[in-house]
C-alpha cells in the first residue's frame, strides 16, 4: 500500500507517493492542474500500487477539482490541514522548500496521523450547494453592511439629529424615510452618492432574503431533524451541513467535536488533572453551535437546567456553555447518522 500526498496550487498540482509500511519515497509526479492532469495523476499511481490512499492538503478552491475527480472514480482521498506540516518540513532530514518537498510533508503527515484518523472526503453535491449558497449570503451581507456604515456616515454629516436605530437600514419603512427626505433636499454629491446607496442596499437585501428563501427550503430537504433541535435555524443548519460535509466523514462524535473546537484537550503532568480550551478547530461551525447553546441557555428548559447544574457544580457560565456545546456536538452526530441510516 502507498500513501500519495498531494500539493495543490493554482497551476499545478504536485504528488508524492511513499510506502506506507516503511514511509520511503517511491516516486514524484506534476501534472497542469486541470482535467487532464488529474487524469495523468490517477494513471500514474494506478501504476504504482493497486491498493493507495491520496492525502490532499485542504486548500479548499486550489485542492476541491482534484478532490472531487479522484473521489468520483472511486479513490480514497483524506484531507490534511495545512497546519500539521510545517513541523514534518522543519524537522525534515532534507532541507528547503519545493513542490516535491511539501508533496512528501503532506504524506508523511497523513501516515504518521494515520489515515483512518483523518476527515475523508465524500462527493455531495448537496452540501456543496447549500455551501456556496450560504457563502454567497455572507458575502453580500458584509458587502451591504459596508454600504450601510458608508450611508450612516454621510446622513450624520448631512443631518446629526437623525437618529436611525441598529439594523434600521435592514427595513424597507426606514430606507422609504431616508429616500424621501433625500428626495426633497436639494440634489448636491453627498445626496446623490447617498441616493445611490439606498439603491444598492435595497438591491442587496432582496438578493439576501431570496437566498435565504433557497436555503431554508434546501436544509428542510436536506437535514429536517436539524431545524428540529431547539435554537437551531435554517442559516445556523446550513453552516452545520456546509462544514460538515456529510456525516460519514465522522466515525464517532468525539471526531466531530474536535473539529468542532469544542473538545477540552488535555494539559495534564504528574497529579495535576485538568483540560483547557480548543482555540483551534473549524470556526464557522463552533460558532453555529455556540448561537445553538446560546438560544437554548435563554429559552429551552433542559438546557438552562443542564446549565444550571454545571454552574452549581462550580462552573463558570462560560465553561457551562462550552460544556453545553460539546453535548450539542453529540446529538447533532446522532441526529446524522440516524438521518443517514
Amino acid at each position: 500500500m502507498i500513501v500519495i500526498g498531494a500539493d495543490t496550487h493554482k497551476a499545478t498540482h504536485t504528488c508524492a507517493a511513499i510506502a506506507a509500511v516503511v514511509g520511503e519515497l517511491v516516486a514524484t509526479k506534476t501534472a497542469p492542474a486541470r482535467k487532464d492532469g488529474f487524469g495523468a495523476l490517477l494513471r500514474w499511481a494506478r501504476g504504482l500500487d493497486a491498493e493507495r490512499t491520496w492525502a490532499i492538503e485542504d486548500c479548499r478552491h486550489v485542492s476541491g477539482g482534484l478532490e472531487r475527480f479522484l473521489i468520483a472514480r472511486g479513490e480514497r482521498v483524506v484531507r490534511v490541514a495545512p497546519k500539521l506540516t510545517a513541523g514534518t518540513r522543519t524537522s525534515s532530514r532534507e532541507r528547503g522548500k519545493s513542490d516535491e518537498i511539501d508533496a512528501l510533508a503532506i504524506a508523511r503527515v497523513a501516515l504518521r496521523e494515520g489515515t483512518d484518523s483523518l476527515p475523508v472526503a465524500f462527493l455531495d453535491p448537496e452540501a456543496r450547494a447549500i455551501k456556496l449558497l450560504n457563502e454567497h449570503r455572507e458575502c453580500l451581507v458584509q458587502e451591504r453592511t459596508r454600504r450601510q456604515n458608508r450611508l450612516r456616515w454621510l446622513l450624520h454629516d448631512r443631518w446629526p439629529e437623525l437618529e436611525i436605530p441598529a439594523q434600521g437600514l435592514d427595513r424597507a419603512r426606514w430606507l422609504d424615510k431616508i429616500t424621501r427626505r433625500l428626495v426633497r433636499t436639494q440634489q448636491s454629491v453627498d445626496i446623490r452618492v447617498c441616493r445611490d446607496l439606498v439603491r444598492e442596499i435595497r438591491s442587496a437585501t432582496r438578493q439576501i432574503n431570496s437566498l435565504e428563501r433557497e436555503i431554508a427550503a434546501r436544509v428542510a430537504d436536506r437535514a429536517p431533524q436539524l431545524l428540529a433541535l431547539p435554537g437551531c435555524g435554517p442559516m445556523t443548519a446550513a453552516t452545520i451541513i456546509a462544514e460538515t460535509a456529510g456525516p460519514r466523514r465522522f466515525s464517532t462524535d468525539a471526531k466531530l467535536a474536535r473539529t468542532a473546537g469544542v473538545a477540552p484537550i488535555p494539559a495534564s503532568s504528574g497529579k495535576r488533572q485538568r483540560h483547557r480550551l480548543d482555540r483551534g478547530g473549524n470556526r464557522k461551525l463552533n460558532c453555529a453551535l455556540h448561537r445553538i447553546a446560546i438560544t437554548q441557555g435563554r429559552c429551552h428548559p433542559p438546557a438552562i437546567a443542564y446549565l444550571a447544574r454545571k454552574q452549581a457544580d462550580g462552573k463558570t457560565r462560560k465553561e457551562a456553555l462550552r460544556s453545553l456545546k460539546r453535548h450539542l456536538a453529540r446529538t447533532i452526530w446522532h441526529h446524522t447518522q440516524t438521518a443517514t441510516t
